[in-house]
Formats: C-alpha cells, structure tokens, sequence
C-alpha cells in the first residue's frame, strides 16, 4: 500500500543509539547559511499543513480533514508520509499536532471505513492505523499535542501517543476512547497506551463505560496534562517545546525508549494477529448491524 507500510531502519527509537555518534554537543542542529536564509519548510495537502520552522527545529502539523477531521485510509497515510519526511529531517528537532478544523481535533476513526467495506479494505486500513500511531508513539521527535477541541476515540488514540497534551479549557471539548458506545472495542494497544498514561484502574473503568471526559476531568486523571484558554493552545504548545528542546536529545530519546519500547515491542509482534482479529470482529453480521445504526443516528442528528 501507499504507505510505506514497513517502519524505516532509522525511523523511531532502532536508530537513537546508532544515531548517537552523528549527532552534535547536546543534540544542537548545525545549520548551515543556506538553512539561514529559508528557515520555513511548508508543505500542505487537502488533509493537512504542514510547516517547520529549521531554524527553531520546530514542525506544526494542523489536521484540516473536514469536517471532523475523521481518520480515513487517505488521511492517515497523509500523516504517516509526513511524520516519516519530518524525522528524516535533521533540523527538525520537535512537532507539535494541533487541528485547522473548528472545535474538533480529531472525531477519531473514519467510521466509514469500517462500514461496508471488504475484509481486504479494512485489513489495509487497520494496518494503517497501527502505522500511524508507531510513527508517533516512537518517534525521535518531542511530540506535543495541541488539542484545541473535542478529540474521542481515534483523536484520543493520537494525542496519547504524543509526549505532552495541552487542550482548550473548553467545557464543551471531550476527550477519550469511547468505542463501546458504538459497540466495537479498543484493541490491546489502544488500551495500553492509556494505562501508560492514566493507569489501570481509571482505564478499566474508562473503556467498558466508553467514557468522555471533559477537559477539567481528563486533567485530574492525567489524561491532559495542561489546560490553557482555547487561543493560546498553540503559543501554549511552541512555548513548552522549549523545555523539551533544553535537554540533550539523546538524552530524552533514550528515556523514551525505555518507558515505551514495551509497548511498542508487544504491539509489533503481535501486528498480523491483530489486524486478523480486527477484520474478523468489524465483518461480523452484529457489528455492521451497531455501526449502520450509529451512521443513522449521525444523520438524523445532522437533519
């Protein structure tokens, strides 16, 4: 598929340590007088912007997929492409995920996907879906989740997989793997990254119940870890990324390895059984029967 589905060789943490010997004094970038004079890489599609400032190191990736910013097959390899060009990037030091679309990050997965579709189609998606959250969960970039509106399921699944999350003290804004309302179930993985996060107990309860939190609550369960007024989400997010960037990258890319390296090693070796159980669940008579009538609610609700 378009994907590039295979993780690089130097892509996440499998290249920190190799990386170690190149890298300059404290993880400081040269940049040359050429990077000087064009200091901004923008690049932008239908389904996101994309732009790095080289001379502070630091990316902006905004999720435009309207109007939700559903995680569709097109969308999501859109991600992975571009976290892939921006760790290939050596100025790039950091990338910080906020959304163009308003009051929503992200609404999660492209139900549609789902729905209808041959085994075939959602083995690729899902396949896709595991890609995009290794790019995030292992990238050598600090990752900072600029959450300036309601993120559920597959949102929430993006944001945890960033290193630090700060959202819009919105009361109206959720937040959380909701995926039992709509009759399906958050996968090993997606659990896992939660209980890294907020623990067992508080994930145990938060996925049988399906629960969203508003952001006031996902602060106190450390879902979120800051909460900011809803137009400073971003100079919130680029002014933390400089505390990040003052310790040496090394340094934290290492640390984030232990702490995640895990996860990610259970989740990759158990990659095709997943997508396998996957397929198998989404196919079945009774969840196509929950998804078609959750399609139906949406629309009456959009009516």
């Amino acid at each position: 598929m378009a994907l590039r589905a295979c993780l690089r060789g130097r892509s996440g943490f499998s290249g920190v340590l190799s990386q170690l010997s190149s890298c300059s004094s404290h993880g400081r970038v040269h940049v040359s007088p050429v990077v000087i004079a064009q200091r901004r890489n923008n690049s932008t599609s239908p389904r996101l912007q994309v732009d790095l400032d080289q001379g502070t190191g630091v990316a902006v990736m905004r999720l435009q997929n309207p109007p939700v910013n559903s995680l569709s097959l097109e969308f999501i390899t859109d991600i992975c492409i571009n976290v892939e060009k921006l760790e290939m990037d050596k100025s790039c030091r950091g990338l910080i995920i906020t959304s163009n679309q308003p009051k929503v990050f992200s609404a999660g997965l492209d139900i549609l996907e789902m729905y209808g579709k041959s085994p075939e189609r959602c083995g690729e998606f899902w396949r896709a879906v595991q890609e995009m959250w290794l790019k995030v969960y292992s990238s050598n970039m600090a990752v900072i989740a600029a959450i300036n509106g309601s993120s559920p399921a597959g949102g929430c699944l993006l944001s945890m997989t960033c290193d630090y999350r700060i959202m819009a003290d919105n009361p109206r804004y959720s937040i959380g793997l909701n995926e039992t309302q709509l009759g399906i179930v958050a996968p090993f993985w997606f659990k896992d990254t939660m209980v890294n996060t907020v623990g067992f107990r508080t994930t145990e309860v938060a996925l049988q119940l399906g629960l969203l939190y508003n952001p006031s609550d996902a602060l106190k369960i450390g879902l979120v870890d800051q909460l900011v007024p809803e137009d400073q989400v971003l100079a919130t997010a680029t002014k933390t990324m400089t505390k990040w960037f003052a310790i040496p990258d090394h340094a934290r890319q290492i640390t984030k390895s232990m702490m995640r390296k895990p996860t990610i090693d259970k989740m990759t070796s158990n990659r095709e059984a997943d997508i396998k159980n996957f397929v198998s669940f989404i196919t079945k008579d009774s969840i196509q029967k929950s998804l078609r009538m959750y399609l139906e609610m949406l629309k009456k609700r959009k009516a």
